[in-house]
């Protein structure tokens, strides 16, 4: 049966159940069977990729280079994923690909992302400049000179001067326009320590579902109902001690697991 074979719902209709299939490419060695199976792998995941990679259109870079760069990215995701670690592909994968493709656009595009209409704009304004001035020694030739060389507008040409900003970068230090000495960098947030939230919850869930139902109610009880300790005693029926034993079990097992996991 081919790896793409679907067995069980998933939350994208065209997600595969490809569980056993990873499970199965880290034990089998260099060769052709391996080279074939993971060949699957990645064909069945490749809607996904392609998925991923149309939330980027618009932006300058053609929809085909877009397929390509999400297909480099799925490749890296198989090759990478660990099925041991307790994770989904699916959450494994679509961090990876969307990183390929944003590695792309800071490596291969502009500085900021401009429409293609006015990048062509600019190029035009550029050429038509650089003819001009070589006519007009000692000045810079005029946007209505531009506009009547290269056969647009002066509106247009406005669009295209504006757009040869785009390829360098400002400085952090540099002052902002109608501010008394207040830099660019000082309206630029900090790190956000949300994010570290969410990698340890993704972490810790494997770990919670592992523990017994009575546990995870308490858990829940205590860190999403806001009870204390008390009041959860009171609604299982058990003494305030048994439950502070049970929380005080619940951390040193999940902090071993995820100890172990590091190591």
């Amino acid at each position: 049966m081919s790896a793409a074979t679907r067995t069980k719902q998933h939350p994208h209709d065209d997600a595969p159940d490809t569980a056993e299939a990873f499970d199965r490419l880290v034990e089998l060695p260099d060769g052709p069977e391996r080279k074939a199976l993971r060949d699957d792998l990645v064909q069945a995941w490749l809607p996904m990729a392609e998925r991923i990679a149309v939330r980027f259109k618009g932006r300058g870079e053609s929809l085909e280079d877009l397929y390509q760069v999400a297909a480099l990215g799925l490749v890296k995701a198989v090759d990478h994923y660990d099925p041991a670690r307790g994770h989904a592909f699916e959450a494994y994968a679509v961090p990876t690909i969307t990183g390929e493709i944003k590695r792309h656009f800071r490596d291969h595009m502009w500085t900021l992302h401009v429409p293609r209409r006015v990048q062509d704009l600019r190029n035009r304004v550029r050429s038509s400049a650089k003819e001009l001035s070589q006519q007009t020694p000692g000045r810079a030739p005029t946007v209505a000179e531009i506009a009547e060389h290269a056969h647009l507008s002066e509106g247009e040409v406005r669009a295209g001067m504006e757009a040869l900003e785009c390829f360098s970068a400002l400085s952090l230090e540099a002052e902002m326009p109608g501010t008394d000495g207040y830099a660019l960098g000082d309206a630029i947030g900090g790190p956000d320590p949300a994010y570290d939230v969410v990698v340890d919850r993704v972490a810790v869930k494997p770990c919670l579902q592992r523990l017994p139902e009575r546990e995870r109610t308490i858990l829940y009880l205590r860190f999403f109902g806001g009870m204390t300790q008390s009041r959860i005693a009171q609604q299982l029926g058990i003494s305030q001690m048994h439950v502070s034993r049970l929380l005080s079990g619940c951390f040193a097992q999940l902090r071993e697991e995820l100890l172990a996991e590091a190591r």
